[in-house]
């Protein structure tokens, strides 16, 4: 099933409009949700929506107002996010963030209290576009899912890092998790009865496996820092640099109340530009790109790709095309269309 992009974002928009948000928080939400499912991230995109649209009704997700300013220096700012929608509060931290790199040379921005901010990769182009170079990165203090290296207990979520790097050509698009999968996968195959592609997870007894039930039975299992049961204490040391810089800076984490599921996020933006500059900056990154993609294939036919590339193509392939969501999400959204009073739209043909 393909659908218009246009035609997802209006209906995403719709139901969340027709859910209590504005149609600015509306608009920003619908957008990088789909953004999500252009990339390829269908964990991670309108997926995500059935459970934004559950966190409205209930007062989980808070609909109205703006964020409250903690503190406010001239290139790091910190917000409280009063758990308001977490794309718009990026897409907001990433205007504020973007304008003052300019001036300042770089802008750091972190949020507590945000809720779910969806797909990282979602928003580096944003960045990427206009020349200037992006860090994001979250965690949720609200959920444990991941152990440390070396434990059985959860402790983290899969705290991704995902960055945007300009360079001459394609931007490199990275996001990644701290940990060997994440949540939105292990829920959705538990779900369909199915395994991981490897051993990601950790029984409670401390056996690695491939069947995410794991996460599920007693004792509970957890997911394995990246890196799994022989190097996942690179992958741990990554989730307790991005707690730092996101419950750390922001102030408020792990070491305080449980208030549902949602994020501490750490944005920062870089202008190449206050530094060697742009042209400089390109030319390495560019050079370096192009080395990547001559390395001889390890699998004959194969070629290397930066990070970013299969995920660019496939939105440009899919704007064109069509969206092809993943079987179980428009199921899962017609409830709320019924409930709401909002059609869906038809695939295209």
């Amino acid at each position: 099933m393909h659908y218009r992009y246009d035609e997802l974002t209006g209906y995403a928009q719709s139901l969340l409009t027709a859910a209590g948000l504005a149609l600015e928080k509306a608009q920003s939400v619908a957008e990088v949700l789909v953004e999500g499912d252009l990339l390829g991230h269908n964990t991670h995109g309108l997926a995500l929506l059935p459970g934004y649209l559950g966190e409205l009704a209930s007062g989980g997700m808070e609909k109205l107002g703006t964020p409250a300013v903690l503190a406010d220096y001239p290139a790091a700012v910190t917000w409280d996010g009063r758990r308001l929608p977490g794309p718009w509060l990026v897409l907001q931290a990433m205007t504020l963030a973007c304008a003052r790199a300019t001036s300042q040379g770089s802008c750091t921005v972190v949020i507590r209290r945000s809720h779910h901010i969806a797909c990282l990769a979602a928003y580096l182009k944003r960045a990427t576009d206009q020349g200037l170079l992006m860090v994001l990165t979250c965690s949720d203090p609200n959920t444990e899912s991941v152990a440390p290296f070396g434990g059985l207990d959860a402790v983290f979520t899969p705290n991704p890092i995902a960055a945007g790097i300009p360079t001459d050509g394609t931007p490199v698009l990275m996001d990644i998790s701290t940990s060997a999968t994440t949540n939105g996968m292990t829920n959705r195959l538990h779900k369909e009865g199915k395994c991981l592609p490897g051993p990601w997870v950790m029984d409670g007894n401390g056996v690695a496996g491939d069947n995410p039930c794991v996460l599920f039975d007693e004792p509970k299992g957890t997911i394995l820092p990246l890196g799994g049961v022989d190097s996942g204490h690179k992958g741990y040391g990554l989730t307790l640099l991005v707690e730092a810089l996101t419950g750390g800076l922001a102030g408020h984490g792990r070491a305080d109340p449980k208030e549902g599921w949602g994020a501490t996020v750490f944005l920062q933006v870089i202008d190449p530009r206050a530094f060697a500059g742009l042209d400089a900056f390109t030319r390495q990154t560019s050079t370096v790109a192009a080395a990547c993609r001559a390395s001889r294939p390890a699998h004959p036919g194969i070629a290397v790709r930066m990070p970013g590339d299969k995920g660019i193509a496939l939105s440009s392939r899919q704007m064109q095309a069509g969206i092809d969501l993943y079987p179980s999400i428009m199921p899962l959204l017609a409830a709320w269309s019924i409930k709401l009073g909002v059609t869906a739209p038809d695939p295209s043909t």
